[in-house]
């Protein structure tokens, strides 16, 4: 490449990084559940000289053992490091805590592979009752050789009860439970699936990577306390951090095994402008946590109400629509009323600047940071049905009314 296509090339990626920030953080309403908003002070962080640091754990010659560092100058890397893992334990009472997990994939990883042996067997949620799909066979049981059995949810809010998972528990006896979904309304019969889980000599294993913001809050619940051996996830969804995951347990034998299992097997390096950023967002959190949470699930309830009443069918209503960041479309049900689908919606609400996702969520955690509360959800739902499911041309009326949100509660 020559070097003035390469100055130009320069010159459009600096323009689509602009008009990308401009884009997402100012003229659109983001209602993608995976989503958040980063705190500007996270986001100072992530851009520090942190971005382009590195340590490696080495054998020192004669000394028999493994240090922390082979690299010299990480003495402010280890003092953040461990502040982060501070900040999550407190958070989600537990012990012991590590953010080095780079996503919340790998997370899960940093929990199977020292803690269900090859040959293993798991029971989690299929992907049909809204759990994720990677604990599904052909995904990380194929990779690490475990036998998956399903564990049930019903009903339009994919709920987990009691006495099936007792049952299923029971007749299976894994290794481990999973409790993980992509589709989460409302919290788990968590102690009464420890107890079935413990007898048996399982390990329950809490996937928080939608609903971590929650549990900080102490709004959804709180798994270690009602019986989870480990919670892990991501940071990025109902959780306001960056891209990243996180682990907590309060049980030291677990950990050990977690921890020595990381380095060369799981993951080598940890970002530590990430684990920066996120342990702010985490020290946040302890002084605004319950505040946002609540907010974000009065928010839920608001909104599914408001959509309700304005003809878009959603799981569970029933139940309240939600006891998370989270709403589900009924697809099935607005296909036959309206002969539209979640794709095809998502698709014509984005190009009226509201953003949902292409399975059917929507999500309200990155708008409540934005500032809007329950009395802002009548508008809002106005808007998607108008922009979605009328086909009007809502978006210059989104765009004045983000204009109005330039800074962040919470943060």
């Amino acid at each position: 490449m020559t070097p003035d296509r390469a100055s130009a090339e320069e010159r459009r990626l600096r323009s689509l990084v602009a008009r990308h920030d401009r884009w997402r953080g100012r003229e659109v309403f983001n209602l993608l559940a995976s989503e958040n908003a980063v705190s500007r002070t996270a986001r100072r962080y992530l851009s520090s000289d942190l971005a382009g640091r590195y340590t490696l754990p080495v054998a020192l010659p004669g000394q028999g053992e493994t240090v922390d560092n082979g690299y010299t100058g990480t003495r402010y890397t280890d003092a953040i490091e461990t502040l982060a893992n501070g900040a999550a334990a407190r958070l989600f009472h537990g012990r012991y805590a590590t953010t080095r997990p780079l996503s919340g994939h790998i997370a899960a990883l940093a929990a199977l592979v020292p803690l269900v042996p090859r040959g293993g067997r798991i029971v989690a949620i299929p992907p049909e009752h809204g759990g994720y799909d990677g604990y599904a066979p052909g995904y990380l049981p194929a990779m690490l050789g475990y036998t998956v059995r399903p564990l049930p949810a019903s009903g339009p809010g994919y709920t987990v009860r009691a006495e099936e998972a007792a049952a299923t528990i029971a007749v299976e006896r894994p290794d481990a439970v999973v409790l993980g979904q992509s589709f989460v309304l409302f919290p788990y019969p968590l102690r009464a699936i420890a107890d079935a889980a413990h007898e048996v000599g399982a390990l329950v294993l809490y996937d928080a990577s939608h609903v971590f913001g929650l549990i900080a809050g102490g709004e959804f619940q709180d798994p270690l306390r009602e019986g989870a051996d480990v919670v892990y996830g991501s940071t990025h969804k109902s959780l306001p951090g960056p891209q990243g995951g996180l682990l907590v347990t309060d049980r030291e034998d677990l950990f050990r095994q977690i921890d020595g299992s990381l380095l060369w097997r799981v993951l080598d390096n940890a970002h530590w402008h990430r684990i920066a950023a996120l342990g702010q967002t985490l020290l946040e959190l302890e002084r605004v946590g319950p505040d946002y949470a609540r907010t974000v699930v009065a928010n839920s309830r608001a909104l599914g109400a408001a959509l309700a009443e304005d003809g878009v069918p959603l799981r569970a209503g029933p139940a309240g629509y939600s006891a998370s960041h989270q709403l589900l479309i009924d697809g099935e049900a607005m296909h036959a009323r309206y002969g539209l689908r979640p794709g095809p919606l998502a698709r014509r609400l984005e190009r009226e600047r509201l953003l949902i996702d292409l399975v059917g969520r929507i999500g309200t955690a990155e708008v409540s940071r934005l500032g809007l509360t329950p009395k802002e959800m009548p508008r809002l739902a106005s808007l998607l049905v108008r922009g979605g499911l009328r086909g009007e041309r809502v978006g210059p009326e989104v765009r004045r009314w983000r204009s109005e949100y330039r800074g962040l509660r919470f943060a």
